[in-house]
């Protein structure tokens, strides 16, 4: 492994500034929190850091707080502590179960938010040293070899899927990403903090390599707004989804005011349906509606040789868990 340094720092803006800086030494600098993805690819050799940049000293950031009516979430807060959260759990119930998901008990007290959102990609081709594009190559390998695990939406000229299970979540309810760099500070909504790889075939998100993402923020819940988290594995725990689905509904009584439906698991992005929503929203959700929506989320789906299960299995996903969250008590 190759020997690099270790820098602490105090708040996102130094932190940034310390990426900067040694970039233009020509060092690679990278971020850790957690360090849970990114130690991993550099035991693997996957990215071979100069100098790491330790998130986990910075102030402030691994709270959650109130915020203008909703809720403010610090990109440092572990997934444990987020899963664990009395207002989370209550009111922002589909990120709680989220969290709750992801990997193991361990990884989860020291994996934090804003490293499950940022995480690289767990394609095997990428994480076994294949030149694809995730690498900087000019290829990506699963098109036709083994694409078991890959994109049905959204692929080309990269097939991976996004392997957070709090990122859909966070689309689903309208989160805002706090960014901050040397020049300062931007907020993106979740939905535009992703990009598909005809955007950047290297990357899956809009930061820049010297800027942090800082924190989340939630809005107000709505009226009768519920929410939950389905995940589906290729073993009983402990590993990414194959599929998933993050639902939240306005409900009225047994009508159902408005709907947001994102998978993951099937797209190189959390993978927002509205037609589906369009068909759930102002109408009393039936099997049939249900069932209904769910044909409408699959539409458009482009599966690889070996992926075409995730069809069938997303559709039934949508139409359980909407139908079961629309007539929960």
């Amino acid at each position: 492994m190759k020997t690099f340094t270790n820098s602490n720092a105090r708040d996102p803006k130094q932190a940034a500034t310390l990426a900067q800086q040694a970039r233009r030494e020509n060092k690679a600098a990278y971020f850790n929190s957690g360090g849970t993805d990114l130690l991993g690819l550099v035991k693997e050799r996957i990215v071979k850091p100069d100098v790491l940049i330790n998130l986990r000293t910075l102030k402030g950031l691994d709270t959650i707080s109130s915020a203008a009516g909703g809720v403010n979430i610090g990109g440092q807060v572990t997934l444990e502590t987020l899963s664990r959260d009395p207002r989370i759990r209550r009111d922002y119930t589909v990120l709680a179960e989220a969290a709750e998901s992801v990997a193991t008990p361990q990884i989860r007290n020291f994996g934090t938010l804003a490293g499950n959102v940022c995480q690289r990609p767990w394609c095997w081709y990428y994480r076994n040293g294949f030149p694809c594009f995730k690498a900087g190559g000019n290829q990506c390998f699963s098109i036709t070899g083994e694409n078991q695990f890959h994109a049905i939406f959204g692929g080309g000229p990269s097939y991976i899927v996004h392997p957070s299970d709090t990122a859909p979540a966070l689309v689903a309810l309208d989160a805002r990403f706090k960014i901050i760099g040397p020049a300062g500070e931007r907020t993106v909504p979740a939905a535009d903090f992703f990009v598909l790889p005809k955007q950047n075939a290297a990357r899956e998100n809009v930061l820049a390599e010297d800027e942090v993402l800082a924190s989340i923020q939630l809005p107000s819940p709505r009226a009768g707004q519920r929410s939950t988290y389905h995940k589906e594995m290729d073993r009983e725990a402990w590993t990414h989804a194959v599929v998933s689905a993050a639902l939240v509904l306005e409900m009225d009584k047994d009508i159902c005011r408005s709907a947001r439906i994102v998978l993951g698991g099937v797209a190189p992005i959390p993978w927002r349906v509205p037609d589906a929503e369009k068909l759930l929203a102002g109408q009393r959700i039936t099997p049939d509606l249900a069932a209904k929506a769910a044909e409408a989320a699959l539409a458009g789906a482009n599966p690889l040789a070996k992926n075409a299960y995730k069809v069938p299995l997303t559709k039934a996903i949508v139409q359980r868990t909407a139908l079961a969250l629309a007539t929960r008590a």
